[in-house]
């Protein structure tokens, strides 16, 4: 059996680049993306390489990026802009491959094993991508290669967005003696506490953690300590399933959180929001979903954390209340307690609502005029002329963000 190939792609800068290709007159100069300084949104969403030249990073209020190079030039973030040239590099992947798993708006897995003779060896596939993306829409692209997500996503993190040429390779033979020697904060997983913990336990390197019995991290963290000696020895059983074009499309909604949220209530506040807000969306198309995504992005910008994970439901649909459940589930079982920056949903494997009426001719009718009752009253009042009691618990979005896309004009 070949050893796998597992790309990561990564898109450098993502907004700020975006940016700069609708407007050439920023390229050479120090951008950031930024919302609202006033409010949480005046953070840096993203830094542009002559920003990040002067120590600007993503994370930073924007006063401080201010105060570091006083002629930054902030942009506005503007986020359909961003999911449409995320769609346009999508389209690119799949030249190459059907096996896609987007990780999040600017990172997507690529599964290329065995396309050896179709593009030749795996770093001339990664190159033949790299340029294309930066020929056909202007971003720069990284790659990191692996045999299995972990070891990809390692490569890209670790040492692709260092090297000239945006590609480097981690193997099983190699991860020890190119990972080990990393600060143990460099471990995908690690955020700040989990580091402070483990360097009262005398861990300073990936290769310390390594070392240690898998057994005894399990009894101290749970699954979350075996999942960080799997990560230490770039073990990962996650795989990339061959998707149809039509399973590929879907609707989703990406939204970055004004602030820090710990606790579960308010994040599952907003996740059912969210669902509402896709569903809806799909009802508009007069479409059903079979697939929910769920990813969540960890607040800690040097030491990411989060996941991103998915669910067939038990049949397609397009109502909120049996989309929920799944989301829930998926967010309860992957979540490991640490604070979220960002969250999103969405449904993929899309097909027409007529499909559902001749498989289950007669089912959830009353349910289906209910939901189309609602949007028909949403559209001509708008979104806060109905909306569930849950919205005005701490922590919803609802009316904070009414009128926008991803939290952000659009």
């Amino acid at each position: 059996m070949p050893k796998k190939v597992i790309f990561l792609a990564d898109m450098e800068s993502f907004y700020a680049s975006v940016e700069t290709t609708h407007n050439p007159s920023l390229r050479g100069k120090p951008v950031a993306v930024c919302g609202d300084p006033a409010l949480r949104h005046g953070i840096i969403l993203a830094a542009s390489r002559e920003a990040k030249a002067f120590g600007i990073k993503t994370g930073q209020p924007a006063w401080e990026a201010q105060r570091m190079c006083p002629w930054i030039i902030f942009a506005h973030p503007r986020m359909q802009s961003y999911v449409d040239c995320s769609m346009q590099i999508t389209t690119v992947f799949e030249q190459f491959t059907d096996r896609i798993l987007p990780y999040s708006i600017d990172e997507q897995f690529l599964d290329l094993t065995g396309m050896d003779n179709l593009f030749g060896t795996p770093r001339e596939a990664a190159g033949a991508i790299i340029k294309k993306i930066n020929t056909e829409i202007g971003i720069r692209c990284r790659i990191g290669m692996g045999e299995n997500l972990l070891q990809a996503k390692m490569a890209c993190d670790c040492f692709a967005k260092k090297k000239a040429d945006g590609f480097f390779e981690l193997n099983s033979a190699s991860y020890a003696a190119r990972v080990w020697p990393l600060p143990i904060g460099s471990l995908f997983g690690v955020g700040h506490r989990m580091e402070r913990n483990l360097h009262h336990l005398g861990v300073r390197t990936i290769g310390h953690l390594a070392g240690l019995p898998r057994e005894m991290l399990r009894r101290r963290w749970g699954i979350n300590g075996e999942i960080l000696w799997l990560n230490a020895h770039g073990i990962d059983y996650s795989t990339i399933e061959r998707q149809s074009f039509q399973e590929q499309k879907g609707v989703g909604h990406t939204m970055t959180l004004p602030r820090d949220y710990r606790r579960r209530e308010e994040i599952e506040t907003v996740l059912l929001e969210m669902t509402e807000e896709v569903c809806a969306r799909i009802r508009r198309e007069d479409k059903i979903g079979s697939t929910v995504h769920l990813y969540c992005k960890g607040a800690d910008f040097d030491h990411p954390t989060g996941f991103s994970r998915q669910k067939k439901l038990p049949e397609p649909t397009a109502e909120a209340m049996e989309v929920y459940p799944i989301v829930l589930l998926l967010f309860r079982h992957h979540w490991d307690r640490l604070p979220l920056r960002a969250v999103g949903i969405s449904l993929t494997g899309l097909t027409a609502y007529r499909q559902l009426r001749l498989s289950f001719p007669g089912s959830r009718e009353s349910e289906d005029v209910l939901a189309k009752t609602v949007d028909m009253v949403r559209e001509r009042f708008g979104k806060t002329s109905l909306f569930r009691a849950a919205s005005l618990k701490t922590g919803a979005q609802l009316f904070a963000r009414a009128g926008k896309i991803g939290g952000h004009d659009a």
